[in-house]
């Protein structure tokens, strides 16, 4: 696998948490506002995962799927103004959102090989930029683990439902509710993996996300920062 991003060693925010807590919005603004580099980490899991269904290959195939995520070629663009995704020179932007993906990449991330490889390549692309906002799940916990700055973003669970239903137009109660079920389902698969369990770093900043809006949250996040005057 190669990689496309920048060169030495960066100062990191990273930002944590599951899915429905404003990760991706929120790590995108906190980048534009400091002048950062942006890497959604998780863009990485979903473009293996868009591979292996592509390729006819079981996510619980293990030796196949660590196969395949050694040969992809991922590229992310590391501007937060810019939204890009490719693999093996396609853009996948777009592809890697589907449902399908996203009911397969639990499985497809849980490997340690894979988490490995991935992680790898996660700290290639973060070198060499003056600052990076870094969002994942186990960013602070293993990725940077001696990040500047940790950040753990969580939600009650209806709150996080209720924004991944409005983000995929999902209106119908008991759809709703099944989305709900395969967040709780996702949460459960990540926080007991034995590889880079989903949990707060012990000296991130946890911020509950339920009744915040966006703003709100990086607000909050860019407080934490001016509080690390090394950031600024």
């Amino acid at each position: 696998m190669t990689r496309q991003g920048p060169g030495s060693e960066a100062r990191v925010i990273a930002i944590d948490g599951p899915s429905g807590t404003g990760k991706s919005s929120v790590a995108r603004e906190v980048a534009r506002r400091l002048g950062a580099g942006y890497l959604d980490t998780g863009a990485m899991y979903r473009a293996l995962t868009l591979a292996v269904l592509a390729d006819g290959i079981e996510p619980a195939d293990v030796d196949a799927v660590v196969h395949r995520a050694e040969g992809l070629i991922i590229e992310i663009d590391a501007d937060p103004e810019i939204d890009n995704v490719s693999a093996d020179g396609q853009d996948v932007t777009q592809a890697i959102r589907s449902p399908e993906v996203t009911a397969a990449v639990s499985a497809v991330s849980a490997i340690p090989a894979v988490r490995r490889r991935l992680v790898q390549a996660q700290r290639e692309l973060a070198e060499g930029t003056t600052m990076v906002v870094v969002e994942g799940r186990d960013i602070g916990t293993v990725v940077f683990p001696v990040a500047r700055l940790k950040i753990y973003l969580t939600a009650a669970p209806s709150a996080r439902a209720a924004r991944r239903a409005q983000q995929l137009g999902i209106i119908e109660p008991d759809e709703i509710a099944a989305l709900a079920e395969s967040m709780r389902a996702r949460d459960e698969s990540d926080s007991s993996r034995s590889e880079s369990p989903l949990r707060p770093a012990a000296d991130a900043v946890v911020v509950d996300s339920t009744d915040l809006s966006r703003d709100d949250v990086v607000e909050a996040i860019l407080t934490a920062v001016t509080a690390r005057a090394r950031f600024v």
